[in-house]
């Protein structure tokens, strides 16, 4: 596998790199942010000044950004760095466009590229539990399987370029949509009199169960492991998920899809964000919905 490059070292980035560091591998990191970068240090990982710098002679270059600008900039400015046909991974979150964008970059450098974004959010990350979804070709993904399983518990291989990150965007419209349902519920319970150690009992065992509500329950008591019980301090936090449900918007809009449940959870999502909860947990939509925000 060699030398590894990680580009982006925040709340995801970091403990990332941290695992492959766990796992023998030698990784040289940069982000833009010193605190980021101190922290990656702290955890065994060799930082560099520059993404070219962290880059060069790299046998594997991961990308961990924010936006598909800033991925299509480092790859422009990495692949001319990394060793002749190495393996490019981003597993940003990133629209459609830019992800299949970066793969002809990777292809006209003569390196190979996997868009694989990951579900399992910081937790996740930190256990080496991820969920990575990739895209791109089957001698490809397989190559970089074996690298994204000292990461993460589920590789899937979701089709050609660009449909991992299709997978995600399409995951977490899914998961947007049925937080939202699932803190209106709890918000309504309180409203009429049902505790919501009795509702997540009913619900847990009924057709409203949804990973929502066992793993990640939006009101404080029923799963201890969730935000609600840490004031929502963000595992996912909901900015994150206002722009993925902007970008599944978006995508839907390319593809002549009817979303309106996407856009209406865009909109409450775009609210929570403006009221107070930039800093917080997706999951603490609920605070908003039961008037609290």
């Amino acid at each position: 596998m060699g030398r590894i490059a990680f580009i982006g070292l925040g709340a995801m980035g970091a403990p990332m790199a941290a695992s492959l560091v766990a796992a023998g591998q030698e990784v040289i990191g940069f982000d833009s942010a010193d605190a980021a970068r101190e922290k990656a240090a702290a955890a065994g990982v060799r930082c560099a000044g520059t993404a070219q710098e962290a880059a060069s002679g790299a046998e594997t270059v991961l990308t961990m950004l924010q936006s598909g600008e800033q991925v299509l900039d480092v790859w422009r400015t990495a692949l001319p760095c990394a060793a002749r046909g190495a393996l490019f991974v981003d597993c940003s979150t990133i629209d459609i466009d830019s992800a299949r964008h970066a793969h002809l970059l990777a292809g006209m450098a003569g390196s190979k590229a996997i868009d694989a974004p990951v579900s399992g959010g910081v937790a996740g990350a930190a256990t080496r539990s991820l969920t990575f979804m990739c895209g791109g070709d089957a001698e490809t993904f397989q190559i970089a399987k074996p690298l994204l399983e000292k990461m993460g518990a589920r590789i899937l291989h979701c089709g050609g370029q660009g449909l991992g990150q299709a997978a995600k965007l399409c995951n977490n419209l899914m998961l947007g949509v049925t937080m939202i349902a699932t803190a209106e519920a709890f918000a309504l319970a309180s409203r009429i009199g049902l505790s919501a150690s009795a509702l997540y009992e009913v619900a847990a065992a009924s057709s409203g169960q949804s990973w929502s509500l066992t793993s990640y329950c939006p009101v404080p008591g029923p799963v201890p492991a969730s935000p609600a019980n840490r004031d929502y301090a963000p595992g996912f936090a909901a900015p994150l998920m206002l722009k993925d449900l902007r970008l599944a918007e978006t995508a839907g809009a390319k593809a002549g899809a009817v979303t309106p449940l996407c856009a209406a959870a865009a909109q409450l999502y775009a609210l929570y964000v403006a009221q107070g909860g930039s800093g917080k947990d997706f999951s603490g939509i609920f605070e908003m919905l039961q008037g609290g925000a």
